[in-house]
């Protein structure tokens, strides 16, 4: 049940704290703990620095077969509403379930695009564009039957023609632009495979091998239109970026962006090679700086960096992924990755997915911003509320606030209170004073906590129903909306707001004439 926040003073808006000094366990009381307190100063005539909003421009999804099911088409309308998301990425575009390559009985290959007409034709039905990862291998190209782990099996075999595989993605760009126009498929980008440096790429060694792989798809994706935009590696762990911009300028290989991957999760050693200490919520940025700086020193300084999967973890832990944590975690990988990426594509959008088999339960630390049956999750709801940030970004003094504002002059405040999973602390306060608002002005809030938006705690509370009933669900999507915003008025510039601990706010201020 929807339930409204004390009123405070002046205002109520966002807070919050990059990892909380003085967080305790969880269990410890926290009324024995004071609210901790800060100001603000904000110039709201500041000129500011250009913000866009590249954390929403993509997302990441379950394989490309399941496009074509209702409940991830029904998804894809709820999240496209709330972001207006321009580029979906999903592996297995070539895997055989889509049918796409075969032998004949003279033994020439064969090629059928049905299905992968439906999958590209309901994306852009819905007005999102492709961004083709060029994977797995079909089993009757595969130089060997060597399948990766997860529940649908793809191959990760290298081919056993490089001339067949070139001819495989010269007819795959062909049908395309056959099919929807160079105009359009030009502004879709080609990524070459999946994670070549860890469990999803067999040729050896793994790098030589892909570089392989990538020199032969980038060029033949070339050799039908210059246009084609293509890229990779698509690594794990944030690795090869600067190996691969080597080689390519080395080899006079088309390169037209780089992209990689890193999760929350992910340790220093894997990331960086060494024992760094680097906590959860600072990883995915902490990497995509490492990468920004060696873009930087290479031979394509200028070169476009899409970080094509991040989260802030990869093994479906439940307290984080399913939880309120994400609010104030998405903040502030926003803050921090601001200015160092193109692109970054959150994995994923639903969990329509699939990779450890049919889920048994619909709230299980999967990767989705929606549960089974479309349940919002509190991160839905984040992204919902960020979305409404302006694309100024207006400089504080703060790591746990973003301040922006909009072409009309209206100011978009975040605001949250980073706490760890399994931790807990104090309420927070934070008082902005917005220096050059004028006299009067009206503050909406909304949030995403433990009061708002807590699907995860409701379905707890319903004794965690492995299957829940359509009357459930009903609740369930019910106790997912945050309700209308908090209107407070502003005097002076002067506004408060008091944030629980894993708690987002997000504000809109306008002066009153």
């Amino acid at each position: 049940m929807f339930r409204f926040p004390p009123l405070f003073l002046s205002a109520v808006v966002l807070a919050g704290c990059t990892m909380n000094a003085a967080a305790q366990p969880a269990g410890h009381s926290m009324m024995a703990a004071a609210d901790a307190a800060q100001t603000i100063t904000v110039d709201t005539s500041a000129q500011g620095q250009a913000f866009p909003h590249f954390w929403e421009d993509m997302f990441g999804s379950g394989r490309a077969n399941l496009v074509m099911r209702a409940q991830y088409q029904k998804d894809l309308t709820k999240v496209k509403k709330v972001t207006n998301f321009q580029y979906v990425r999903f592996h297995g575009i070539l895997d055989d379930e889509n049918g796409v390559y075969s032998v004949g009985k003279d033994g020439r290959p064969e090629y059928n695009w049905t299905y992968v007409d439906h999958i590209y034709d309901a994306l852009l039905a819905h007005g999102i564009k492709p961004y083709v990862e060029i994977s797995f291998m079909p089993n009757a190209l595969a130089a060997k039957p060597i399948h990766q782990s997860f529940w649908y099996k793809p191959n990760i075999s290298p081919p056993s023609s490089y001339a067949k595989w070139d001819a495989l993605i010269e007819a795959f760009a062909r049908h395309l632009i056959q099919r929807y126009g160079i105009n359009e498929v030009s502004t879709w980008y080609f990524e070459v495979w999946n994670e070549p440096n860890i469990g999803f790429w067999a040729g050896t060694p793994k790098q030589a091998s892909y570089f392989k792989l990538y020199d032969n798809t980038a060029r033949a994706l070339k050799a039908v239109s210059s246009r084609l935009r293509v890229g990779g590696p698509a690594t794990a762990q944030a690795a090869w970026v600067g190996d691969m911009i080597a080689h390519a300028t080395k080899d006079h290989v088309p390169l037209d962006f780089v992209s990689t991957h890193v999760y929350g999760d992910d340790s220093a050693e894997n990331v960086f090679h060494d024992n760094r200490k680097i906590a959860p919520h600072q990883m995915v940025c902490a990497a995509v700086s490492k990468v920004h700086e060696e873009i930087l020193h290479s031979a394509r300084p200028h070169i476009p960096l899409i970080w094509s999967e991040f989260n802030a973890s990869y093994a479906n832990h439940q307290d984080i992924t399913d939880s309120i944590y994400m609010g104030p975690w998405l903040a502030n990988t926003i803050r921090e990755c601001d200015g160092k990426v193109q692109m970054m594509s959150y994995w994923s959008f639903s969990d329509v997915f699939e990779e450890q088999g049919v889920k048994k339960t619909p709230f299980y630390g999967g990767f989705g911003l929606l549960a089974e049956n479309g349940i919002p999750k509190p991160a839905y709801d984040a992204f919902a509320l960020l979305h409404k940030l302006g694309y100024t970004r207006l400089p504080v003094d703060a790591d746990d606030a973003l301040v922006t504002r909009r072409a009309d002059g209206t100011l978009v405040i975040a605001a949250w209170n980073l706490v760890e999973p399994g931790m807990t602390g104090p309420s927070r306060t934070i008082h902005f004073d917005l220096k050059g608002l004028g006299e009067n002005a009206e503050a909406r809030i909304h949030r995403v906590d433990a009061q708002h938006g807590d699907t995860l705690a409701a379905w707890k509370a319903m004794g965690s129903p492995k299957y829940p009933t359509l009357k459930q669900i009903h609740a369930l999507k019910m106790d997912a909306k945050i309700g209308p915003p908090q209107v407070v008025e502003v005097h002076d510039g002067q506004l408060s707001v008091r944030v629980p601990p894993m708690g987002l706010a997000v504000m809109t201020v306008r002066e009153m004439h």
